[in-house]
């Protein structure tokens, strides 16, 4: 509580200055004193009392987590399930602490895909350069030889990378509800192919150097009379916040500049990527895709583009709480109607499993998933 105090006193004593500005000499004088006492306070030793350094683990040991038997994370100490509020009043830190911890989670998933689930990680894109921004997606290794049947799986969006539906389920459920490996295992056991598509991972983030980050401030064509008035008062108004900023955000994070993967800058660009290099020239005679969320959007997106190789090649889909929309996306009549007779919508209801949920849009039948209960059984939807 002391930090919340020591922000109300400066605070005041902020608005208390800017009343004083508006008035004549002898307020002027008083402006200049508390101007003087703002600048004797440490802000930075302040917060070092209440929020620790943003420094957290990079293994899961580290954290003194880990899964057990059941795939649930557990804590290796007290086999207690992960505690969210790690630290009192600092909200900030454990949601840093938690995404700390999601990042290690979503390397061990995909250290699963590799080692239980025999997938192979392939880089896009397929002719990318030695310095140029990578990203990837996992495939088994019949994926493009199978001439039965491949399926196709695309998460949402979000924090989520291949392999996962939900990071919040895995940490608080379990490996089986946040990934889409009882997906991959039971699809290669009935002689799938399998590639599983990596959506969010569109771009890579590195720190911004000097130059960047001047060269962003000095980048505009107005006159020079003009650019200094305007930086002038950029500069108060950024003072004005970073005074605040120090206060809400003691450890400042390094500015980093987002430099994305050629081809693949969005989901609905990665999707159409993939179908073109990977899944058009499989030899699978039919295709099945299990498509979460905002992997729906990027579905349609694809028939959309790719209308007419779709249809050839798609024999079903099966949606889990898609947010696409066909008025919105304008897919036209021909697709709405493809999509009535070959997907289905599994959405969040609490009608039992497979009962009809009405829809507002024209295209695929909506279906209850049985509150957030996914169909496992996605064959049926053949």
């Amino acid at each position: 509580m002391y930090i919340y105090f020591s922000a109300l006193i400066l605070l005041t004593v902020w608005v208390r200055m800017a009343q004083l500005q508006q008035g004549g000499p002898d307020e002027k004088e008083k402006t200049t004193a508390l101007k003087d006492l703002l600048s004797r306070i440490d802000l930075d030793e302040l917060m070092k009392k209440d929020e620790p350094p943003l420094e957290f683990p990079d293994t899961l040991e580290g954290f003194e987590y880990g899964f057990n038997e059941k795939g649930q994370l557990r804590h290796v100490k007290t086999g207690e399930p992960f505690v969210f509020n790690y630290r009192e009043d600092l909200h900030r830190w454990n949601q840093k602490r938690y995404e700390a911890l999601g990042e290690i989670i979503t390397k061990y998933v995909y250290g699963l895909l590799e080692k239980e689930c025999h997938l192979k990680k392939v880089t896009l894109p397929v002719d990318a350069t030695e310095s140029e921004p990578k990203s990837f997606i996992f495939m088994s290794e019949d994926a493009l030889t199978n001439t039965d049947k491949l399926l196709v799986l695309i998460h949402g969006s979000g924090v989520v990378r291949a392999g996962q539906w939900a990071r919040r389920l895995i940490i608080n459920e379990d490996l089986d509800s946040g990934t889409q490996i009882p997906y991959i295992k039971r699809a290669t056991e009935e002689g799938y192919g399998v590639i599983v598509l990596n959506p969010n991972e569109n771009y890579i983030e590195v720190e911004k150097t000097k130059a960047q980050v001047q060269l962003s401030s000095d980048s505009s064509d107005e006159p020079a009379e003009k650019r200094e008035r305007k930086d002038k008062i950029q500069k108060e108004t950024k003072k004005r916040r970073d005074f605040y900023e120090k206060y809400r955000n003691p450890q400042k994070e390094k500015e980093t500049v987002q430099m994305y993967i050629r081809d693949n800058g969005s989901p609905e660009e990665h999707a159409i990527y993939v179908w073109d290099h990977f899944i058009s020239q499989s030899a699978a005679e039919n295709v099945f895709f299990v498509a979460h969320s905002y992997g729906g959007l990027a579905f349609v997106e694809l028939m959309i583009q790719r209308e007419a190789e779709v249809k050839n090649k798609v024999t079903a889909v099966a949606l889990t709480d898609s947010v696409h929309n066909v008025w919105h996306q304008e897919a036209g009549k021909t697709i709405r109607e493809w999509m009535r007779e070959n997907c289905c919508n599994w959405v969040s209801s609490s009608e039992p499993l497979d009962t009809s949920v009405e829809s507002m849009l024209p295209d695929c039948p909506r279906v209850s998933a049985e509150r957030n209960k996914w169909p496992s059984n996605w064959k049926n939807n053949k």
